[in-house]
């Protein structure tokens, strides 16, 4: 079994920042891509930035300059620092993994819960 779990949302004033950081958990052999996605009320779920075990990364345009992604290895764990927010940056943001057990030979991608972001301007 695996747990994915989001972690650090919260209320933040236009121009402020917040870091959020997700944790993947159970029997996992491993992770090859880490992901993070968004979802705002009343719009689709959309890509915000992507990390390769090998630690390349990738961003949607509106997080490239404000946002940066990083990723332990070592921890399961991947963080998203976000500088410089925005009011449209209010969403929930999920963590989503390529994740292989050890009992399996293919990865396949899990979801955490999410976390609210939410501008309080």
């Amino acid at each position: 079994q695996v747990h994915v779990v989001e972690s650090g949302g919260g209320l933040v004033q236009a121009g402020g920042s917040l870091r959020l950081s997700c944790a993947a958990s159970g029997d996992i052999s491993r992770i090859e891509i880490m992901n993070w996605f968004r979802q705002a009320p009343g719009k689709q779920r959309e890509l915000v930035a992507t990390i390769t075990r090998r630690g390349s990364t990738d961003y949607a345009w509106f997080a490239r300059g404000r946002f940066t992604v990083t990723r332990d290895n070592s921890q399961n764990t991947i963080g998203l620092q976000m500088n410089n927010l925005k009011p449209e940056d209010t969403a929930v943001y999920y963590c989503n993994a390529d994740i292989t057990l050890r009992s399996q030979r293919y990865g396949m991608y899990y979801w955490g819960p999410g976390t609210q972001v939410a501008d309080s301007s």
